[in-house]
């Protein structure tokens, strides 16, 4: 495993993005177990790009326009419907701090579709990665399954980290209520700029 890898991944991770606004949205609304939930969600929808990339279906994203362009407007409506949706719920970002998080699986689930409907993410398999990956010898798919799980590892490892970073001043945002207010429009105009720009590329 070249020490290229590593860094262009870790680059790739630490930049800020849907998995990562989705992240810290849920350490701010409901404390670190819930910001750990969802980068575990976020890390599990990697799993089917992975897949993809392994299998070949992917190369049918990079060579169909059709198929791409309906998997990102997919990718952009779930954005949008996630803005939406945090302006609409106003106690998403005005949890009270003796309340539990949200349900893992409710957590989860949210996370795995913020990743799934992200093409950039199977570009960035059917790009970046065989570019490690010896090609015409045996074991090649299994390579690219152990730079994958790397890819995975870190992607946990970084979200993980910005959840419980937003987790610990959630105590301080929210003895404020203004500022919950301005967090909630932040977060949702993130996913609205996150979802055009997911459109229009």
């Amino acid at each position: 495993m070249s020490i290229a890898f590593l860094l262009t991944t870790l680059v790739v991770v630490i930049t800020p993005g849907t998995g990562v606004v989705y992240t810290l949205a849920a350490g701010l609304s409901h404390g670190r177990r819930a910001s750990a939930v969802a980068a575990l969600g976020c890390t599990l929808g990697i799993v089917p790009h992975l897949a993809a990339a392994v299998t070949g279906l992917s190369a049918l994203l990079r060579t169909s326009d059709l198929a791409y362009d309906i998997v990102k407007y997919l990718g952009a409506g779930y954005l949008l419907y996630m803005a939406w949706a945090t302006l609409r719920d106003k106690e998403a970002l005005a949890v009270a701090a003796e309340e539990g998080p949200r349900s893992p699986v409710r957590v989860i689930t949210s996370g795995v579709l913020v990743n799934v409907l992200n093409p950039k993410l199977t570009m960035f398999f059917v790009a970046f990665l065989p570019q490690f990956v010896p090609t015409g010898q045996s074991g090649s798919s299994a390579a690219m399954l152990r730079l994958g799980a790397v890819f995975m590892a870190l992607t946990l490892v970084v979200f993980v980290g910005y959840g419980w970073c937003a987790a610990a001043v959630r105590d301080r945002v929210l003895a404020r209520p203004r500022v919950m207010t301005v967090m909630r429009r932040v977060f949702a105009a993130g996913f609205v700029g996150l979802g055009v720009r997911l459109a229009v590329a």
